[in-house]
This record gives structure tokens, C-alpha cells and sequence, in this order.
């Protein structure tokens, strides 16, 4: 388990407005997500191949 304060998030370069963005934070074999506006309420966990899954379904809907 990771403690949110342990994790070094940044803000998606993708964001249009700090009303509409999520927050990435490199983990040991994987990454942790969060809501911008929502920070209090933790984060989400996935694994490398999930996150491979998650953003290459992501990017072919670009």
C-alpha cells in the first residue's frame, strides 16, 4: 500500500483545465491515479500491464 503522500503526482499535459484533469504518479511496476479536484478521496492502483491496457485504449480513441 502506498501512503498518498509518499507519491509525486503531476498533472496531465493533456488537461484543458484544472476542471477536467487527473493526476499520475509512477509506482514500482505500475501507477497510481487520482482526481485533481478530488484529492482527498485517494487513489486508484493498476499494475504495468494495466496501465499499458488503459492507455493504449486511451489512445486510440484520440
Amino acid at each position: 500500500m502506498h501512503l498518498t503522500q509518499d507519491l509525486k503526482f503531476r498533472k496531465s499535459s493533456y488537461s484543458a483545465t484544472a476542471q477536467e484533469c487527473v493526476e499520475v504518479a509512477d509506482l514500482p511496476g505500475g501507477a497510481a491515479v487520482r482526481d485533481t479536484q478530488n484529492r482527498e478521496a485517494g487513489h486508484l492502483t493498476f499494475s504495468a500491464s494495466e496501465w499499458a491496457t488503459l492507455l493504449g485504449a486511451t489512445r486510440q480513441e484520440l
